[in-house]
């Protein structure tokens, strides 16, 4: 029996009592020619499950008082019932009788609804049935309650930014108490309302994160400020006015500035409005000069004499006028950028704005400067003078620099100059033949990037990325064996950089390497061989999470050998058995227990827990045969 005939008879009492109970319905709209009525609403009858659509009993209203038939409704509804939706829930509930997990089954089949949705969706439709309502739907206020809809939702309104019903949406979405999700969505940039909603809830988020939220979050709502010029300009209001607070003020101002860099290296010129939001305004020479050169972003002698004039007089501007991190990008390349061409005449001029912008320190109260201590800016000024003749010296070459080593480590104290060296390091290493006439096991440009590290914790992550971009890069002019040795020399910096405290961050790219299976095998092993010589306990559970899994590699841990006794894997899984880290490494048993793999791994941690406690006695097996 068909789908069609089996509803027919199992609901004829329900069906006709709800088509007379219509059909008895007297009120009628005047106007409407009855056979064109008739005519629209048989050919909605006639599409697939209409009898399950929310308009149903609409259109049987209007059928009917337009002088319809029941006999062709009934006809019409029964034969184009098809019964998709109940087909789905028989089809669902026959794989969660075969045993796969309801909640497996239900994002399945969300999943390709979404896929169809998407595929599918008509925004001219979608406003038409929103204004046909009069009202919010009460399926779209429903829908909106679920995480998988409102993924939907935010998709859609990236796809259809001029939907109607989907700003709408959007805003539903935001009121709701869900603006933490939509970031990303483009449409929620055009309402200010929402904006702001969700401006407040990213910022506070980042701001009670700390460093790794930052860089975690940054990028995304970067790209929301960036929407426009109208978001930018908001945002960058709005956070000019908090970096003013005392407490939380200098975080601001940082995430701020990181925006104003996002904004610069992805082409837009947003310099005015940097201007305008500081102390540019008060100084319209400085504000002159510092906008030329960040709309052209490069340095020119006229400006910078400005400047100079400005800052080497008795009531300088405010140094904050020339910390922007866009202009400081400048000097960098003006100043340590090798085969950068500077005027020798202005050179000081130069070397004495970027000095001043680093070291000076102004003390303010009720908007009123109360003091400027100079204290560091004549030796910072000569510290980075002594560091550009160095680097930026075409006839030195590493042999040379070798011999000034001392000089370099003591100017690298200074920030700014360890910054320079820094950025002078990554252009004259990305060199394609730089490698190939080498030498030294180490090179002398690596090797004061172990000196950044140890003297400068913020800088950290800069390293790490120069480390990362060079370890991954392709050096095709050398043969395998010296390839493998610069990436040894590369992975010796990464553990000097965790013995300075970067530890997370680069154990945890070590473990992508690993799961991306695109490093040499040999390479890892190294790594942890050299990492558990320097490590010692206690071992943070963040720590262990990282590097354990790591070990589970019998491919690493099993081919670690040294002389004598001492067994690096054994040693440090027997010490990492503290309260910290103990849950952690008892469900990873359990995991590699249960799901396979690493059994060389579970006799470490088997052999480490017997050699931690000790025994009254020695332990036996069945047989009787000692075998502790």
């Amino acid at each position: 029996m068909s789908c069609s005939k089996r509803f027919i008879i199992e609901c004829p009492e329900s069906t006709v009592a709800v088509l007379f109970l219509f059909k008895q319905d007297d009120e009628y709209g005047e106007g409407e020619d009855d056979a064109e009525v008739q005519q629209e609403c048989l050919h909605k009858f006639s599409t697939r499950d209409y009898i399950m659509e929310p308009s149903i009993f609409n259109t049987l209203k209007r059928y009917f008082q337009a002088g319809g038939s029941p006999e062709n409704v009934i006809q019409l509804l029964s034969e184009n019932y098809t019964a998709v939706a109940q087909t789905v829930n028989l089809l669902a509930e026959w794989l969660i009788q075969t045993g796969v997990e309801p909640v497996q089954v239900q994002e399945t089949v969300e999943n390709h609804l979404k896929s169809l949705l998407i595929k599918h969706f008509d925004p001219r439709k979608a406003d038409s049935i929103f204004t046909e309502e009069g009202e919010t739907p009460a399926w779209l206020e429903q829908m909106i309650a679920h995480p998988t809809w409102r993924d939907l939702f935010y998709k859609l309104a990236e796809a259809h930014p001029d939907c109607l019903m989907l700003n709408f949406t959007v805003k539903l979405i935001s009121d709701a108490g869900y603006q933490g999700e939509i970031t990303s969505v483009s449409t929620a940039c055009q309402q200010l309302e929402v904006f702001s909603r969700v401006l407040r809830t990213s910022l506070a988020t980042i701001l009670d994160g700390g460093e790794e939220n930052l860089e975690k979050n940054l990028p995304e709502f970067a790209k929301m400020v960036c929407h426009g010029e109208h978001t930018y300009l908001f945002a960058q209001s709005m956070m000019s006015i908090l970096a003013q607070e005392e407490q939380g003020g200098s975080a601001v101002h940082r995430i701020a500035q990181e925006v104003q860099r996002f904004a610069h290296e992805k082409g837009h010129d947003a310099s005015q409005i940097t201007l305008a939001l500081g102390t540019a305004a008060s100084y319209p020479r400085a504000c002159q000069a510092l906008g030329a050169m960040l709309s052209k972003g490069a340095l020119n002698p006229a400006d910078i004499t400005v400047l100079f004039k400005m800052f080497t007089s008795m009531d300088p501007p405010p140094v904050e006028l020339i910390r922007v991190p866009a202009f400081l990008d400048l000097f960098m390349q003006s100043l340590f950028k090798p085969g950068a061409k500077i005027n020798q005449d202005h050179k000081h001029k130069y070397i004495h704005i970027l000095a001043y912008a680093a070291s000076v320190v102004e003390t303010w109260k009720k908007n009123k400067r109360v003091s400027i201590n100079k204290d560091e800016l004549k030796s910072t000024s000569k510290a980075v003078e002594t560091v550009h003749n160095l680097c930026c010296n075409e006839n030195k070459g590493a042999s040379e620099l070798v011999a000034e080593l001392s000089t370099l480590y003591q100017c690298i104290r200074f920030p700014v100059v360890a910054m320079g060296v820094l950025k002078w390091v990554d252009w004259t290493v990305s060199e394609p033949r730089y490698f190939q006439l080498q030498t030294d096991h180490t090179p002398v440009h690596l090797a004061l990037l172990d000196e950044i590290s140890t003297c400068h914790q913020l800088l950290h992550p800069q390293v790490l990325q120069l480390l990362v971009k060079l370890f991954e890069t392709e050096h095709s002019q050398l043969d395998v064996m010296e390839q493998l040795e610069l990436k040894k020399t590369l992975l010796d910096r990464m553990v000097h950089l965790l013995s300075r405290g970067y530890v997370l961050p680069v154990v945890g790219y070590i473990r992508k390497c690993l799961e991306k299976l695109d490093t040499d095998i040999s390479l890892i092993r190294y790594f942890v061989t050299e990492v558990l010589d320097v490590i010692a306990p206690p071992y943070t559970s963040d720590f262990v999470q990282l590097f354990l899994p790591i070990l589970e590699n019998e491919s690493i841990a099993g081919t670690i050998k040294t002389e004598g006794e001492h067994d690096p894997v054994t040693e440090f899984i027997g010490k990492m058995f503290v309260p910290s880290s103990l849950l952690y490494v008892r469900s990873y048993i359990l995991k590699i227990i249960f799901v396979g793999g690493g059994l060389q791994l579970i006799e470490y941690i088997i052999q480490a827990l017997l050699c931690s406690f000790q025994f009254p006695f020695p332990l036996k097996d069945p047989c009787g045969e000692i075998f502790l």
